[in-house]
């Protein structure tokens, strides 16, 4: 199977492809039909254009499972500190790991981050034997992931008015934010829609069908199903430059025990906020923001209301993403890292 890439525009995209990014991000299998009535633009308008940013990589629609792997994972960031001139190899070893979601190279005192799905009984091969082979690596740490807040699944960088978020989000399920269950059965032409999903999230029940060896009718059950069951996601994969929010920081936060949910819940009130976690360590929380410049970024981290509740905080920024939402970056698929 071919691993999805993100490329970055050639030029920046218009307001109406910006919209209609953002309504593959809300649910990236809506038809082209019922964006185009939510935006009020053209079906053809809008199917040549959203068909022309997919081809062209600048939107990646993929099917997430996660919670139909092998063995039942769970989340945990890892952080790397490198050798001199070896950040961009150790970063790329861990960018085509399949357990990875997201790969950043950052500013301060750690060289990349990296969040890694792994069962329970494989954590002590993972960091003990696994990563640390990874070429240059000087010290790793990990921070087991006990609560999300928001996943880059739910984010939406406010493009769209609240009334059209709500129209194509109506019968869209969230991926659950609780860590933990068990990992369900899954029969073997699910796991092959899904195979086949993860790879191109806007395939066709036709092309599905064939694949799976079943009836179209067949294809569209059981992925309403998975979808019902919180078993499948579809998420628009793309750049925030892209979208305008060319500045990206990790905020390393800080906190009382008792103010830990006060403040994952009262940052998400901000739609820079893509990501937000409950971690543990010498840090509360990680949070991944994107804004429009560094100036939002200063006022972000020192006016904003939350940070009353909070005991201390580190920014960082992210230099290059080699892997957002388990797509990699176009110069990681160009190196063959898939």
């Amino acid at each position: 199977m071919a691993t999805p890439h993100l490329a970055v525009p050639k030029a920046q995209p218009d307001r109406l492809d910006l919209r209609i990014v953002a309504a593959l991000q809300i649910d990236g299998r809506a038809s082209w039909r019922k964006i185009a009535a939510v935006l009020g633009e053209p079906e053809r308008t809008v199917a040549r254009r959203g068909s022309r940013l997919i081809d062209e990589r600048v939107v990646v629609v993929t099917g997430l499972a996660p919670r139909d792997r092998v063995a039942y994972s769970e989340p945990a960031i890892v952080s790397m500190q490198c050798s001199p001139g070896t950040i961009r190899v150790a970063a790329a070893s861990l960018a085509r790991r399949n357990d990875t979601t997201l790969t950043y190279v950052m500013t301060g005192p750690v060289d990349c981050v990296a969040e890694v799905w792994c069962p329970p009984d494989r954590l002590p091969s993972l960091l003990l034997d696994e990563l640390p082979g990874t070429p240059g690596l000087v010290r790793i740490l990990s921070y087991p992931i006990l609560r999300y807040y928001r996943t880059v699944h739910e984010w939406q960088p406010g493009i769209l008015e609240r009334d059209e978020v709500a129209s194509l989000a109506a019968d869209r399920p969230l991926p659950p934010t609780d860590i933990g269950g068990e990992a369900p059965r899954t029969s073997r032409e699910d796991r092959t829609i899904l195979r086949a999903l993860a790879e191109d999230g806007r395939q066709t029940h036709e092309e599905l069908a064939r694949l799976a060896g079943v009836s179209e009718a067949t294809v569209r059950r059981r992925i309403e199903a998975l979808r019902a069951e919180a078993r499948l996601f579809f998420r628009a994969v793309v750049e925030p430059a892209t979208l305008g929010l060319p500045v990206e920081s990790l905020l390393w936060i800080k906190a009382a025990p008792d103010a830990v949910d006060l403040i994952g819940e009262r940052i998400l009130e901000s739609h820079f906020v893509r990501y937000a976690a409950a971690i543990t360590g010498p840090y509360q929380l990680l949070v991944d923001v994107t804004l429009p410049n560094k100036a939002a970024l200063h006022e972000f981290t020192t006016r904003s209301p939350w940070l009353a509740h909070a005991s201390g905080i580190e920014v960082t920024l992210l230099v290059e993403a080699l892997k957002r939402s388990a797509v990699l970056a176009e110069t990681q698929q160009a190196r063959g890292f898939s």
